[in-house]
């Protein structure tokens, strides 16, 4: 598989060292009022009534549900997580795509709603075949865009036979990890146990990667990952009102289906800490707290009971943790439901890399006391220029930005569905923003007079 340098996979996240961000300073800015001219301008009205953003931006629709891919299949739906590499030619990026499909979702279905096209792929290359009656509908697509034509070059699944494929995460060996977020058990309808993570390399073939489950790396209800460059660590978030932050060790780096260790974080001094602030504010914005690690035991978890074990040792309660990104030694994640209102936080995490005299720390970088300006926070990426960008998981949801100065400031505005925005991300060129609307399974390409003041 191919491997990409740390600089590229930085680099391939959109985002350069966060030393230039600044984004501390947000902390004492928390309850600035909504700022567009921080962003890029006031939103101006669709005349398609699909989504609101500044002058001088548009969007195109690359991918619809339903329509017919290059592999035979259709576009499944309810369009999740995703991500972008770079192709192999100029301007092209690869898509990797999740879709959140759950048992029953027939009308998302790739293999169309009587599966009728369900014999066009072997059943061995699902995960869950079901008894080739009820395969299980969740996986992932790949998409080839090419961004100076601004179209689709080539569309196609990747990944079969999983459920509720959430979130993710770049690897730097060029693949994206999906994560199923369900711990469903095999019954008379599913062949296998789910809540595991898929390792789907980035590939321009119309080919199916092998559904390995990385089974030692947890089975919970899983959102997102993150992984450090230097080390191989993967950082895993887990959707749950009451959930952990996990981070796995690899016996092999990028091997992750060799096995390793998986540990829950735990603040140090503080244990079994409530972070979600929702009765006693026990995390300050903007303080930085010593983190130590856990080790949690019987990783199939037959009963879904990781987290119970790990706050019994003492490990951290978070609320909701969903997406992440990864950035230079340090990443970012949300916790949908957390804070005194419930509106959502963000966390940030220094991970130590190599340098075993360096302490790795965690601090709480946001948290939103109104609904105007942030709510229920979901996926997020960070902006080749250094903003941060957020999905609102809400029937009338937002892309909202935060600048290093801490000023928010709204992006884009879903008017055409009540659904939530999910999966955003930029391409490796920083030109074009990637964002779903999660029902009726649309992905948008947006493009305009991005910030160039990009660091490469």
């Amino acid at each position: 598989m191919k491997t990409i340098s740390r600089r590229n996979f930085v680099k391939n996240t959109s985002l350069v060292s966060l030393g230039f961000l600044g984004l501390q300073s947000f902390a004492s800015c928390i309850g600035n009022k909504t700022n567009n001219q921080a962003g890029f301008g006031e939103l101006l009205a669709d005349p398609e009534k699909i989504m609101n953003l500044p002058k001088g931006f548009s969007y195109h629709i690359i991918s619809r549900q339903g329509e017919k891919m290059d592999d035979g299949l259709l576009v499944p739906g309810l369009h999740d997580g995703s991500a972008s590499f770079a192709g192999s030619r100029p301007g092209e990026a690869l898509l990797l795509r999740n879709h959140e499909v759950n048992i029953g979702g027939e009308q998302f279905s790739a293999f169309g709603q009587s599966n009728e096209y369900l014999g066009l792929t072997p059943a061995e290359k699902f995960y869950d075949y079901g008894r080739g009656k009820n395969p299980s509908m969740g996986g992932v697509t790949t998409v080839i865009y090419d961004e100076t034509e601004k179209k689709v070059k080539q569309h196609s699944m990747s990944l079969l036979g999983t459920i509720r494929n959430c979130a993710g995460g770049i690897t730097p060996w060029n693949s994206w990890i999906t994560c199923e977020e369900t711990v469903v058990k095999a019954d008379d309808m599913l062949e296998k146990n789910h809540g595991y993570n898929f390792d789907v390399p980035a590939s321009a073939d119309l080919a199916i990667a092998d559904p390995v489950p990385l089974k030692a790396m947890g089975r919970f209800n899983h959102e997102a990952v993150v992984v450090d460059p230097e080390t191989g660590i993967v950082y895993q978030t887990e959707d749950r009102d009451d959930g952990l932050l996990y981070r796995f060790l690899p016996d092999e780096y990028g091997k992750l289906h060799k096995g390793g260790k998986l540990q829950a974080l735990a603040i140090q001094a503080m244990e079994s800490c409530d972070t979600r602030n929702w009765n006693e504010k026990n995390i300050p914005l903007n303080k930085e707290f010593t983190v130590e690690w856990i080790d949690i035991e019987d990783v199939e978890s037959p009963e879904d009971s990781l987290r119970y074990q790990g706050a019994d040792k003492g490990a951290a309660i978070f609320a909701r943790g969903e997406g992440a990104w990864f950035g230079n030694n340090e990443f970012y994640f949300a916790c949908t439901n957390g804070g005194p209102e419930k509106l959502g936080q963000v966390f940030r995490f220094k991970t130590a890399g190599k340098n075993n005299n360096q302490k790795e720390s965690i601090s709480l970088f946001a948290e939103s006391n109104d609904s105007d300006i942030m709510k229920y926070c979901d996926n997020l990426t960070i902006a080749p220029w250094g903003d941060i960008l957020l999905c609102e998981d809400d029937p009338h949801p937002f892309i909202v930005g935060i600048t290093p100065k801490g000023d928010y400031y709204k992006f884009g505005e879903n008017i055409g569905y009540q659904s939530e925005l999910t999966g955003i991300n930029f391409s490796p060129s920083g030109e074009t923003l990637f964002v779903n609307i999660q029902t009726p399974g649309l992905t948008l390409a947006i493009t305009g007079p991005w910030k160039k003041s990009q660091v490469t």
